[in-house]
């Protein structure tokens, strides 16, 4: 073997973080306002660097006097040399159980267990009896429930998680549930996930109106809570979505077919109100788009007809239209939760977006033409210009990138190297849009600078999103309850970063 030894004069290091500080993102000042920078990956790369030449670190250590690392190494790559043993690691005092993941007070969620082939189902309510109740009922379906009691935290751990299903409550703490669905609706790798709206209020045309897959009003039934997991069940289990399509001419029946289809959604073509009552009778559609101009019927009468009929849940109708609506048919719109469609000049693109909110399509297994109709309808390449973000990072590598990939989308970056310049830049700064804020830096860390910022004059309107190597089990509640609005690790997935900033920006 040949032995390589660097030695230094600093701080030394306690005998019982000697081997801790070979882990990832760990030191042995493990702060996040720590006098001293870096990731805490330096070490850690290096060991598994020694390991695949055959070789390994070793570290001696005196508090206060300094520190000597050897490095040892074979003298011919893979030859049979003795290999210095790693040591054993003692986390049986570190690991976090399962069993002690607690959301707010009391509820154990499955967030930790959460295996490849799981289903998820995303629990958004912060009553903790209730959320208790959801989650058992969860487990008894064979799926894993995660647990969120504040909007922000639910929209946060459903981009992280991306749930089979979500429940969820309107009346939430920190973000409403209006402004939840609102988002989850408008991201292109969330909109398909249905929804089901548990609310006390009566706001059940808003959150159909949003996307939702179904409103039930509080209180609920045990047996209602079942009908309404066996419907997302049933819905999420069909490979072919069913639309019914209601036009009686028929250049533009066979237009709307061509925009549609897709090979996961069956489209049926009906001329007339009797003939698709027909077909509602016969079958069921998880959609249906109504012309009001019928050769035998009103579209309106054919609408209240439908609704007259429905048994249970009500089926997602769009009303597409070419004449402009007197008040008292948009009223009788309006109670019969309908969307209205009118056939302007960018009617195609808004007809091809509702159904497939509608149907919970996803938006990614659409072919490209039809997902950059769908995306230049909702403008998000426009959603950054001009913006002004505020960047707070200790490490000028970091800045440097994130700046130049961020002023290519047309973005103006002002930037701060630590908590305490990043509070006063806001300060003197009003008309920032968005923050990134990293949260291991020396002196305030990114927990205080945002606490800071959240009770400044304009403070809670800001979107912040944590930015850091920190990615360690539980860092992403920490980083919610602090304030921050959401959470991305390092290295930055630049185009996942852009997302989330579109969706937070979105207005």
């Amino acid at each position: 073997m040949l032995s390589f030894s660097v030695k230094d004069t600093a701080i030394g290091i306690p005998e019982s973080k000697r081997e801790m500080i070979f882990e990832a993102f760990q030191q042995a000042d493990g702060s996040t306002k720590r006098k001293y920078g870096g990731t805490g990956l330096g070490l850690s790369i290096s060991r598994q660097l020694a390991h695949a030449l055959g070789g390994e670190i070793e570290i001696e250590s005196e508090e206060g006097k300094g520190s000597v690392f050897t490095l040892y190494l074979p003298v011919r790559p893979g030859s049979a040399a003795v290999v210095v043993p790693v040591k054993e690691k003692n986390t049986t005092k570190t690991a976090a159980k399962a069993s002690d993941r607690k959301v707010g007070t009391g509820i154990v969620d499955d967030r930790e267990t959460i295996g490849e082939n799981d289903r998820v189902v995303l629990i958004i309510e912060d009553d903790v009896d209730f959320a208790r109740i959801l989650l058992h009922i969860s487990r008894d379906r064979g799926c894993k429930g995660i647990v969120a009691r504040q909007g922000n935290t639910g929209l946060s751990l459903a981009r992280f998680y991306k749930p089979d299903a979500i429940l969820m409550d309107m009346k939430l703490p920190v973000m409403d549930g209006a402004d939840v669905l609102r988002q989850l609706k408008n991201d292109p790798g969330l909109r398909h996930i249905p929804v089901q709206v548990l609310s006390g209020d009566d706001r059940r045309k808003e959150g159909l109106d949003l996307g939702a897959f179904d409103f039930l009003q509080k209180p609920v039934s045990l047996a209602d809570l079942r009908r309404a997991f066996t419907r997302m069940e049933e819905f999420s289990e069909k490979k072919l979505k069913k639309l019914l399509l209601v036009e009686d001419n028929e250049q533009q029946n066979e237009a709307i077919r061509e925009l549609i289809g897709n090979g996961d959604v069956q489209v049926v073509p009906c001329f007339s109100g009797t003939e698709a009552f027909g077909h509602l009778r016969q079958e069921r559609f998880d959609c249906i788009i109504i012309d009001l101009g019928l050769p035998d019927m009103s579209g309106m009468e054919l609408l209240e007809k439908i609704r007259d009929s429905e048994t249970h849940w009500p089926t997602p109708i769009i009303v597409y239209t070419a004449r402009d609506l007197s008040r008292e048919e948009a009223n009788r719109l309006h109670k019969l939760d309908s969307t209205v469609v009118l056939k302007t000049a960018d009617s195609r693109e808004r007809l091809l977006d509702e159904t497939t909110l509608f149907l919970h399509r996803v938006e990614a297994h659409l072919p490209r033409e039809k997902q950059q109709i769908i995306r230049k309808l909702h403008r998000t390449d426009e959603l950054l210009k001009n913006k002004k973000v505020l960047l707070v990072d200790d490490d000028m590598r970091n800045i440097y990138s994130l700046t130049h990939a961020l002023e290519e989308e047309g973005m103006r970056c002002v930037t701060a190297e630590n908590g305490h310049a990043a509070v006063q830049l806001f300060k003197d700064t009003p008309d920032i849009d968005i923050i990134l804020m990293d949260v291991m830096m020396p002196g305030m860390d990114g927990y205080e600078a945002t606490k800071n910022i959240r009770r400044m004059h304009g403070g809670l309107r800001i979107p912040v999103i944590a930015l850091t190597a920190k990615a360690m089990k539980g860092d992403r509640e920490k980083c919610l309850e602090a304030g921050m609005s959401d959470y991305i690790s390092k290295p930055v997935n630049i185009e996942q970063l852009l997302s989330l900033m579109r969706v937070w920006l979105y207005r």
